[in-house]
């Protein structure tokens, strides 16, 4: 006799979880169902549009988001109100730096966004309560760290053209949880923000995004859906 299947009626895992595709790759991948249970009680599913602040500079952190879908953009503003791009999170990164009690970046939906938010407290008591959640989120913070440096030397040493590439190609290697790459995609950030991003001017950005364009590496509709015919043409573009 084959054992019953689990569906939605008698799997052991929360509601919430079930049709989470970033669970298995991110904090949530090491917990039991029991302790996903007991997260879940205390968890909310929000939908934030594009454009939405999801975290102000300097403000007090009371809750972390698991990004479930989309692109959040983080920034530094200066005083002057210069803004500088300092990074992406994709699903599944977690939204909120643990154990701060502020922010240190603002974050801003960069297209639309949905996040399973956690309240600081519980996520922190299961952390202290946990090793090996404890573990799997400083295995995430070593690659976050580990993809910063990586992009300092995209942009200290990188041509213009190479850094693009690198812009794009960073997009098609992290945007859907369920894919290691993806094909075809819309770009997250306005021709502005990639400028900011990679320290070009929109000019640049145009111009790099129209020369991988002729060259057959890119195809772009409607001025932002992008899609790569050979990932490998793109990474070798990347320098």
């Amino acid at each position: 006799m084959q054992p019953a299947r689990n569906d939605i009626h008698n799997s052991p895992l929360p509601v919430l979880c079930q049709s989470c595709q970033a669970r298995h790759q991110g904090i949530c991948g090491a917990l039991t169902p029991e302790q996903l249970l007991t997260l879940s009680r205390q968890s909310r599913r929000v939908h934030r549009d594009a454009g939405d602040e999801l975290l102000a500079d300097a403000e007090p952190i009371t809750a972390y988001g698991n990004v479930l879908r989309g692109v959040v953009k983080l920034s530094k503003v200066l005083e002057d109100g210069r803004q500088q791009v300092v990074g992406l999170q994709f699903a599944p990164d977690l939204l909120g730096r643990l154990f701060a009690s502020e922010s240190r970046v603002s974050a801003q939906a960069a297209s639309d966004v949905d996040l399973c938010m956690v309240p600081k407290a519980a996520m922190e008591d299961l952390l202290r309560d946990n090793p090996a959640l404890e573990h799997r989120v400083m295995l995430q913070t070593l690659r976050e760290l580990d993809e910063a440096r990586d992009w300092m030397v995209t942009l200290g040493r990188k041509t213009a053209a190479e850094k693009v590439a690198s812009f794009l190609y960073l997009i098609a290697s992290h945007i859907d949880p369920t894919q290691a790459e993806v094909t075809t995609f819309d770009l997250p950030l306005s021709r502005g923000d990639i400028g900011d991003f990679l320290g070009l001017t929109i000019e640049t950005v145009s111009r790099q995004m129209s020369r991988l364009k002729a060259d057959g590496v890119i195809e772009i509709e409607n001025y932002r859906h992008v899609s790569v015919p050979d990932l490998t043409r793109l990474r070798v573009r990347c320098g």
